[in-house]
């Protein structure tokens, strides 16, 4: 004989509790005490509950998974993002679908419609080098999906964001390479649409102002955000008729790029040129003279993000954008 599923309504009854509460109880929730949930959980484990994860999709009309879209999983900063959000996730009984866009717009376009299709309860997204129009983004935010933005992050979209001190990273790592001495101090840039871009940028600029020292078009290149981009901006910079005499990277990939590049042609680092990248991936500390970069907490970055996304979840109303700001530090190694 078919025996017939045990529901949540059944688990209700026989402990006295609300359906909701219940629900909530399973689903790990905050609001729900210890002993409660542990109450419902025996309860659930006598009766051999199974929970209808595709009724309760349809239902709610979201799952219990959380859509996360990268520029690259390869990348190791995007890689620890991706760790410090799975670890919030999984505590608050979610699961993650993770996509990359390859930093292309298209494809980031095709996730964030596939994870919607999917009814993700909410998305953590940094987005390409290519992204410029953010109607998709935008469409997502409308569908009621809450959305939060990290790192590569978007300005005129209002969403909560978790982002690092750009500027004030960029800065101080310029100001380092003046106190070593450095005049010709170039940049190599991402693109300029993106807002990490232009904060880095104007960080540069002003340490060089600060120090009485030419900011000078010539000496800022806007390449991407890979190695092979860092290895063909750090070639026209040293074809110029007076060649930099240090480099501050968008981020360590470029830097390893220009990095490559320099010691094929036989430029020594730090002796002829400074090399500061921005990130501090593991590989900086593997090259030899050990790069010099600006850490950013990743880790923590993608905590951060994964939480503010719970937040919004868990409100019963729309909650208030906001906007969390951590600090970056300054690693001084030998390319500098």
């Amino acid at each position: 004989m078919h025996r017939r599923h045990v529901t949540i309504n059944d688990l209700a009854k026989k402990l006295g509790l609300s359906p909701s509460t219940v629900s909530r109880a399973l689903r790990n929730h905050p609001d729900i005490s210890k002993e409660t949930k542990q109450r419902v959980l025996a309860m659930a484990t006598k009766t051999d509950y199974q929970p209808n994860l595709i009724a309760q999709s349809l239902q709610n009309r979201r799952s219990n998974n959380i859509g996360v879209v990268v520029p690259e999983i390869r990348n190791t900063f995007f890689s620890t993002v991706i760790s410090g959000i799975e670890e919030v996730a999984y505590e608050a009984g979610y699961t993650i679908m993770v996509c990359q866009s390859a930093d292309t717009v298209a494809r980031e376009v095709l996730n964030i419609r596939a994870l919607a299709a999917n009814r993700v309860a909410g998305m953590l997204v940094s987005i390409s080098q290519e992204t410029t129009s953010y109607d998709h983004l935008e469409l997502v935010v409308r569908q009621g999906i809450p959305l939060v933005l990290f790192d590569r992050v978007a300005e005129d979209l209002k969403v909560s964001r978790v982002i690092v001190d750009d500027y004030k990273g960029a800065y101080e790592a310029v100001q380092h390479l003046v106190e070593r001495g450095r005049k010709r101090i170039a940049h190599i840039g991402g693109t300029r649409s993106m807002y990490v871009s232009r904060a880095r940028r104007e960080g540069y600029e002003a340490a060089l102002r600060d120090n009485g020292l030419q900011v000078s078009d010539d000496y800022i290149l806007y390449a991407g955000y890979h190695e092979e981009d860092g290895r063909r901006a750090a070639e026209r910079l040293m074809s110029l008729p007076e060649p930099p005499d240090a480099i501050f990277t968008i981020n360590d990939p470029v830097a390893i790029g220009a990095f490559v590049y320099l010691d094929e042609v036989g430029v020594k680092i730090p002796d002829d040129v400074a090399l500061v990248g921005f990130s501090n991936n593991p590989n900086t500390a593997l090259v030899r003279p050990k790069l010099t970069t600006v850490n950013q907490p990743a880790f923590e970055i993608g905590r951060r993000a994964a939480e503010l996304l719970l937040k919004n979840l868990t409100s019963e109303s729309a909650p208030a954008t906001e906007t969390i700001v951590l600090p970056t530090t300054l690693v001084v190694r030998e390319s500098t």
